[in-house]
């Protein structure tokens, strides 16, 4: 989900200062009362009201490491994981496991290589 633009926070809080009650607040801007509450707490408090940064740990591969595998899976659509992560490692110098490879590959919207049945045989009955 994402957070709420610092636009919409100053709207709610003013309102607030209008004297408009928390509940019609969130009423009539879509929002919980429990975020009315968190935005009057920090304007109260006298803390920014611009959305914080999303939790987590940074991602391993950058702009740059997916635009070479953009590339690299057009020019080498058979390679392995394992062969697409060696060949990211030696131009980036970034080390980086097959799963995350394998992620930053579904997030550029493909899918892993699948093999084929091989045609079943002429000669067979």
């Amino acid at each position: 989900m994402k957070a709420y633009s610092e636009d919409l926070r100053r709207k709610i809080v003013d309102a607030l200062k209008r004297g408009t009650p928390k509940s019609e607040a969130a009423r009539l801007f879509g929002v919980s009362l429990s975020s009315v509450k968190r935005f009057a707490r920090m304007e109260r408090e006298g803390g920014s009201l611009a959305p914080r940064k999303p939790p987590g740990r940074p991602r391993k591969a950058g702009e740059r490491e997916e635009k070479l595998l953009a590339a690299d899976l057009a020019d080498r659509p058979a390679a392995t994981a394992a062969e697409r992560r060696r060949y990211l490692e030696h131009l980036t110098g970034a080390s980086m496991s097959d799963s995350t490879l394998r992620r930053l590959v579904r997030r550029l919207g493909h899918s892993r290589k699948k093999d084929h049945p091989s045609p079943p045989s002429v000669t067979s009955s």
